[in-house]
């Protein structure tokens, strides 16, 4: 069980470098960015990501998810090859044909997308929507060479990749938004530049796996196992993104960006939940034919649970002082709703870590049941809580939709593949985090310089997570003994002899 821990949360760590690091660069350069981009054109640009967001499900048919599962069942490099050029194949020729209907129908997607403040700009609106359409129709095929690489277990040729494109894409953003003064052109422009010059560095791990072949048998078996996944997908999208459409809706363009700004706060731990499920999903697919699985995923669980609640509960605490840190005077407000979207990434976490039986047994037939419920909670929360409380009523309705998710998810995933959960492990867990951001976010002054409560905010965090989890019993005999073990070499290191 050690062994297999010290892989997932090895490879976990990897996995999480890139996104750590390149979370760390867009936060130090949040001031530069919110002194030259308004309010206003941080709602247009979390309108595009929507736009984004969902052609990227749209165009993915769900055959992302069915290539690792069926890469797993093939027995050869043909097979493989077989698998991956029929995929291809298939995307390119049916995303294609829908690309380009929605080229030719820009001036009717354009005022449904952006409200009545396009109306104005028509043209350079729709330069703006097409853009982001041709580059998530390109992106939908990186998943291919990313897949692979995860299955054959090269996560630093991984991200590696990943995180030249991040940083190449904030340093294009950087050139032309701030050099080029282009503002929410320059970061489409960027994202455009930067998916050329990586689309042609992929060319190969393309080449070994496409071939001139196509296999019907193949196609079915993917979009029967893909394609119910698609409106669960799209259903996972409106719970993301039905917030920023409903404020503008209710609201302006200045109130989703005010919104989306903060919100990027609480989603700074998507970069965690990114990197876990890059390193969770291979891993419990190897696992999956032991005879011990469930033990397995139950006690890992555990410890993934316990790290994210400790990243949740740190982040809610030190979500005032570092949003006064890192924007400018117009944006302070983003701090309220940050706590809030923090808390639903954790439940989107959950959803995570205890959906794996519904992939295991392929029932992915009741994920669009389960996304689809979470989904019309979003929707009507969103619209009941946002003409009255603005911004906060919608991150109160993120935060609905994606218990809401957790709930039904993994509620079906334990009827179809029963795990044995560590129940009052869990329960600890949930007191120590509940315990840590009460204690942190009440003791520390708010007096204090922003960098100082950061710093003293984020100790107490987590001196009062461990000290609640050790006294409540959290820890087995063997986890304590591993404790003090590395306490006391820690105690017993000597100091290095200076010369």
């Amino acid at each position: 069980m050690l062994a297999r821990l010290k892989d997932l949360f090895g490879n976990l760590a990897i996995y999480g470098l890139g996104d750590i690091a390149t979370s760390l660069i867009s936060l130090l350069l949040l001031p530069v960015f919110t002194s030259y981009l308004p309010p206003t054109d941080y709602g247009v640009i979390a309108m595009l990501l929507t736009v984004e967001a969902v052609t990227k499900v749209v165009f993915r048919w769900g055959v992302d998810t069915a290539f690792m599962r069926l890469y797993y069942d093939c027995a050869d490099t043909p097979a493989r090859q077989r698998l991956a050029s029929t995929i291809f194949i298939f995307l390119f020729v049916v995303n294609g044909a829908i690309l380009t209907i929605a080229l030719l129908s820009l001036d009717l997607l354009t005022p449904l997308i952006f409200g009545e403040e396009a109306l104005g700009s028509g043209a350079s609106m729709n330069v703006l929507l097409g853009l982001t359409l041709v580059n998530t129709f390109v992106t939908g095929f990186y998943f291919i060479p990313f897949q692979v690489l995860r299955i054959a277990g090269q996560p630093r040729q991984f991200i590696a990749l990943a995180l030249a494109r991040s940083v190449g894409t904030i340093a294009a953003r950087l050139v032309f938004v701030i050099w080029a003064g282009l503002g929410v052109f320059g970061i489409v422009i960027a994202d455009v530049l930067v998916t050329t010059v990586f689309t042609i560095v992929l060319l190969k791990w393309f080449v070994p796996l496409i071939r001139p072949v196509f296999s019907r048998v193949v196609i079915r078996e993917a979009l029967g196992f893909g394609l119910p996944r698609v409106p669960h997908s799209i259903a996972h999208q409106v719970i993301g993104y039905a917030d920023r459409y409903l404020l503008k809706a209710y609201g302006t363009l200045s109130d989703v960006g005010l919104y989306s700004v903060g919100a990027s706060f609480g989603l700074a731990l998507k970069f965690f939940l990114s990197a876990f499920e890059t390193a969770w999903t291979p891993f419990f697919l190897g696992v999956m034919r032991e005879p011990d699985s469930r033990h397995i995923y139950g006690t890992v669980s555990t410890y993934v649970v316990a790290l994210l609640a400790l990243l949740v509960g740190g982040l809610c605490v030190l979500a005032p002082p570092v949003v006064q840190l890192f924007t400018t005077d117009q944006f302070q407000g983003a701090a309220v709703v940050v706590p809030w979207i923090a808390l639903g990434v954790m439940f989107q976490g959950l959803y995570l870590v205890g959906s794996i039986g519904l992939v295991i047994t392929k029932r992915t037939k009741l994920y669009p049941i389960s996304t689809g419920t979470a989904a019309a909670v979003s929707v009507l929360a969103n619209i009941v809580l946002i003409p009255h409380y603005g911004i906060l009523g919608a991150a109160w309705a993120y935060t609905l939709s994606y218990a809401t998710l957790a709930l039904v998810t993994v509620s079906f995933s334990w009827w179809v593949y029963p795990i044995p959960y560590e129940w009052k492990r869990l329960a600890r867990i949930a007191l120590a985090g509940a315990a840590g951001y009460v204690v942190a976010g009440s003791a520390v002054p708010p007096w204090l310089p922003a960098f100082a409560r950061i710093a003293v905010s984020g100790v107490v965090m987590v001196a009062v997570y461990g000290a609640v989890l050790y006294f409540s019993g959290f820890f087995h005999a063997g986890e304590l003994k591993r404790l003090r073990e590395i306490r006391q070499r820690a105690l017993q290191r000597k100091p290095v002899a200076t010369p």
